[in-house]
């Protein structure tokens, strides 16, 4: 018995990295999966998981499209007949300084991220809407990909670092508006060598495999599957939640939260808040 077995998973962006793992494991496990990605990767990674004895189909929408991320949605239902995971993995960079950033750059990152996100999730959200209206039972889980890069910050990336920001506290939202349709959703921030970290400035070197076969391989993209597999589980409780994973290493993000406070029955003038806000580190 997998822990997956009988669930029928979208993810986005596997056909490489991260994406691809996820597929793997979620067929290992039992699920059926419908790999979404551009060009030819796609059906690689359904021969791979149809080769093990998998299930899966392969499917090339452009997640930022609205008509092509319904037929997304409708591939899943269509081929297997039901859609119960939802994993949002696809993302580029344009990495570039603020002050050296074109128009062309930031849009390109927050449409495909934060789009990316919303339009499958908009289609998925619909149908499990009308599969409660129906009187079904709903056991639905959305897996969101957010990034040290946005909750943390990360030079030469602000494109990327808001849209994985805005990523978070889309998740957030989300969990809370879905969870009247049994739907529950949860955001990682997956630390892993692809060809995006490779990419990044500071990681490229860190994330390289260790020489010594026999030493952990933190950065080993596999190492992130579990969580997402788990996350996808219908007995998982968790949703509204931001996981950090690197390695064997899971912790949870603290979310935005008010600490000290500065207050007085009447408006501040500049002159006071000058002589008081040294309080709040300002």
């Amino acid at each position: 018995m997998g822990a997956l077995d009988g669930r029928i998973a979208i993810i986005t962006g596997a056909g490489r990295g991260l994406g691809r793992e996820y597929a793997l494991l979620f067929a290992s496990e039992g699920a059926k999966v419908v790999v979404n990605d551009l060009g030819e990767a796609a059906e690689e990674v359904v021969g791979e998981i149809t080769a093990m004895g998998g299930e899966a189909v392969a499917n090339n929408d452009d997640v930022t499209d609205w008509t092509a991320g319904k037929h997304l949605i409708d591939t899943a239902i269509e081929s297997f007949g039901d859609l119960h995971i939802l994993v949002n993995n696809a993302g580029i960079l344009r990495d570039r300084v603020l002050v050296n950033m074109s128009e062309e750059e930031w849009d390109a990152v927050i449409h495909v991220h934060l789009k990316g996100h919303f339009v499958p999730t908009r289609h998925a959200a619909a149908y499990w809407r009308e599969q409660t209206k129906a009187g079904a039972e709903v056991k639905a889980s959305v897996i969101n990909t957010s990034s040290t890069s946005g909750l943390l910050g990360n030079p030469g990336q602000t494109n990327y670092g808001a849209a994985k920001a805005g990523i978070a506290a889309f998740t957030t939202i989300a969990a809370t508006e879905l969870s009247r349709y049994g739907v529950r959703v949860n955001a990682i921030t997956p630390n892993a060598r692809t060809r995006m970290t490779l990419d990044t400035p500071g990681l490229g070197d860190l994330v390289q495999a260790p020489e010594d076969a026999a030493t952990f391989d933190a950065w080993d993209p596999a190492n992130v599957a579990p969580l997402v597999a788990y996350l996808g589980t219908e007995s998982c409780p968790a949703t509204g939640k931001v996981y950090f994973v690197l390695g064997g290493q899971v912790r949870t993000f603290q979310p935005w939260t008010l600490t000290d406070t500065l207050e007085k029955d009447d408006r501040w003038t500049v002159a006071e808040l000058q002589a008081e806000m040294h309080k709040l580190g300002g």
